[in-house]
């Protein structure tokens, strides 16, 4: 199996990368999505939930993430993990996740713990222009999450940008591959896709 994880800022084109890889590579993969890894906090009021941090690598559980990428590199399967943006909280289904000869994790703290990018493959790091993402995030918030713009506009000057500063640039160093046009580089992809095939060949 091909472990391989995909870092970048929030809007990067994260998950598009992955997807586009899956459909290039044509080998059955699994995807798993970092943000489906929050902590849950029910014992905190909806109001208090919105006010929590969801930038900063401590509102993951990392532990969590390893536990299931080990189980499915072990060729083990897991049950598929989710959750509610709208209402800040975990939704896990009973979905039974199969080992598959390609595993991707996307996130914005993907490469936070050592545990896991020791097992990585490939390190992808996308680097897109912060204004970029930016407009990629209203979009996405308010299409699919159910966000309103008051809120993204104050979430992103209090927690994403600081820890886009502080955490998720910096990550760039741990990459083996930066992809500089976001998750749809007409150039890269096939390149990489290419590459991860021979790789499952053998070659």
């Amino acid at each position: 199996m091909l472990f391989i994880g995909i870092c970048g800022a929030s809007g990067s084109g994260k998950t598009t990368l992955a997807d586009e890889l899956v459909r290039d590579m044509g080998v059955e993969s699994v995807v798993l999505n970092q943000d489906t890894y929050y902590f849950d906090h029910p014992d905190l009021t909806f109001e208090e939930r919105t006010h929590l941090n969801y930038d900063e690598p401590g509102i993951f559980d990392h532990d969590l993430l390893y536990h299931d990428v080990c189980e499915l590199l072990a060729g083990r399967p897991i049950t598929r993990k989710a959750y509610d943006f709208s209402q800040h909280a975990r939704c896990d289904t009973q979905e039974i996740v199969y080992p598959a000869p390609v595993l991707i994790v996307e996130g914005i703290h993907c490469f936070y713990d050592p545990r896991l990018r020791e097992k990585m493959f490939l390190k992808l790091y996308i680097n897109v222009e912060p204004d970029i993402c930016l407009l990629r995030r209203i979009s996405r918030d308010i299409k699919d999450r159910g966000r309103q713009i008051d809120n993204i506009a104050d979430q992103y000057l209090s927690t994403v940008k600081p820890m886009y500063d502080r955490w998720i640039r910096n990550y760039i160093h741990d990459a083996d591959v930066v992809v500089m046009k976001g998750g749809k580089d007409t150039r890269i992809v096939p390149i990489l896709a290419g590459y991860l095939q021979s790789t499952l060949r053998g070659e």
